[in-house]
């Protein structure tokens, strides 16, 4: 790695878990005095104040536990994480099935205060602790000729009800190209808050790649496949004209169906204002990975 991401926030930026409710009823008041304008606004962007583990536990895709939002918080306790192995193959030195906790030994578990942006249009700031995704592939080997990482979930039919009902052609996959897999923003998280992910948010493993679209931070994990030739992405395969391999967070660059210019903030309040989406969601230090490509015809 060229360096290794610095957060410049700190513990003192992010919501303690025991002033949850208190944030909420403070907020509450706060719009009812008539600051309307400093809950959900550009300033509550700027600071980016997190969203409670209940907002990021409660309103998720996870299309294998149903297609609405609090499908997955409903159902996804049927996931079976227990004895949980990631398939390591393809272009790399030491390939193999890997129990999880062999696979991040002796790697650190950082702190990342990220934004989420869906390409559905609405946003969270999430408290990730996870390991760079670059650890893991060194540790891994990865062999010269690599140019791509795919990544597959975990398919569990009796477990979950949205693989019952074929939402998707399952298993979900996802990829990314090399260079967008080592760069050190790309964490693969292990927990939200200093405690565990939720089975609705991915556990027990994800990628979170917070300059795309939340869909390319592909949940519970079991195999990772180095490769020579762009993997296959789930959406992708649904509807390649709505839906690109790369899916960068792009302003200027609508979806077929609704603009990407803004988004709403999940836990803004009723009265919250709409905010400006950032190029790249705000990562402007991964520009440099598209440098003379057509980011609307690469999209």
């Amino acid at each position: 790695m060229a360096y290794r991401w610095t957060n410049d926030l700190t513990r003192a930026d992010i919501t303690p878990k025991s002033a949850y409710l208190n944030r909420r009823q403070i907020l509450a008041g706060t719009v009812g005095l008539g600051a309307i304008g400093i809950v959900g606004g550009a300033s509550a962007q700027d600071a980016l104040e997190p969203n409670t583990l209940e907002e990021i536990r409660t309103y998720n895709n996870y299309y294998e536990f149903g297609v609405g939002k609090n499908d997955p918080a409903q159902n996804a306790h049927q996931l079976d994480t227990s004895n949980w192995t990631v398939k390591v193959d393809g272009l790399v030195d030491n390939p193999g099935d890997y129990a999880l906790a062999d696979l991040l030994s002796g790697l650190s578990v950082e702190e990342r205060l990220y934004r989420f942006r869906c390409v559905e249009a609405w946003s969270m700031v999430i408290p990730w602790n996870g390991i760079e995704l670059a650890d893991i592939l060194n540790k891994v080997g990865v062999q010269s000729s690599a140019k791509y990482v795919a990544f597959e979930t975990v398919v569990q039919p009796d477990n979950m009800i949205g693989v019952r009902n074929r939402v998707l052609d399952f298993p979900y996959v996802e990829g990314l190209r090399l260079d967008e897999a080592m760069h050190p923003l790309t964490i693969m998280a292990t927990g939200i808050y200093d405690e565990p992910l939720a089975n609705q948010n991915g556990a027990p493993m994800r990628l979170v790649v917070p300059w795309k679209y939340g869909f390319k931070s592909i949940k519970s994990i079991v195999r990772i496949t180095l490769t020579d030739k762009e993997p296959p992405i789930s959406w992708k395969k649904a509807n390649r004209r709505e839906y690109g391999f790369y899916s960068n967070v792009n302003p200027t660059v609508d979806h077929p169906r609704w603009s990407q210019a803004t988004e709403r903030r999940v836990g803004g309040g009723l009265f919250a204002s709409r905010q400006d989406t950032l190029m790249f969601n705000g990562y402007p230090e991964v520009a440099s990975l598209y440098e003379g490509m057509d980011l609307s015809e690469f999209f």
